[in-house]
């Protein structure tokens, strides 16, 4: 049951928005009782603690089984980009910034996780870039991998990149394609290109 209850409260919040949601709207989305929930969860707090966290990780999963694929570094940012728009919902930009409004401590608490996250996956993309000669080889690795994880996260405040001047799915596009012509050689460059207009076509 607790599975189903995560599972359903995942999808709530995802589309509705952590704060929107209740729990008497989950529960009636379930058909039990709101008694049921709370013998499961003491409070909604601890609830959007233990769904926000289990999104987070479905999400680590399906990135490392992406990465197992073991396609081109270019190729491969582009699979993950697209997984995980479609995982939080692509344009549904609500129920991040009622996660970070609402519950300070969780979205930071996931915010850490997620860095720890990244800066493994984009270091490695970035070495295997270098190796396949898609890269530039003056590169400092920490430091790349680093403003990646800055620059995905700072395109989701809202009060310098609002939802009515940019779509986040969009925001996104733009943001890799910018990170990734900062830092490929001519080859890379060709690959990138080429990539964008199959994308495109």
């Amino acid at each position: 049951m607790k599975d189903n209850i995560l599972n359903k409260a995942g999808e709530l919040f995802l589309n509705l928005g952590f704060k929107s949601v209740t729990m008497d709207d989950i529960a009636h989305e379930m058909g039990i009782s709101k008694k049921t929930i709370y013998s499961h969860y003491a409070n909604k707090t601890e609830l959007v603690h233990d769904v926000a966290l289990h999104i987070l990780e479905k999400i680590f999963a399906g990135v490392d089984e992406l990465i197992k694929a073991e396609k081109n570094p270019i190729e491969e940012l582009y699979d993950i980009k697209k997984y995980i728009m479609q995982h939080l919902k692509g344009d549904h930009s609500s129920p991040v910034q009622q996660l970070q409004k609402y519950y300070p401590k969780i979205y930071n608490d996931l915010k850490l996780r997620q860095y720890d996250f990244m800066q493994h996956c984009v270091a490695d993309n970035i070495h295997r870039g270098l190796e396949a000669g898609l890269f530039r080889d003056n590169l400092d690795v920490g430091f790349v991998s680093r403003i990646y994880f800055i620059g995905m996260t700072g395109i989701k405040d809202h009060t310098i990149f609002p939802d009515t001047a940019f779509k986040p799915s969009e925001l996104h596009e733009q943001y890799l394609e910018y990170h990734i012509r900062g830092i490929v050689t001519p080859e890379g460059r060709r690959t990138l290109n080429k990539l964008i207009h199959s994308n495109h076509d």
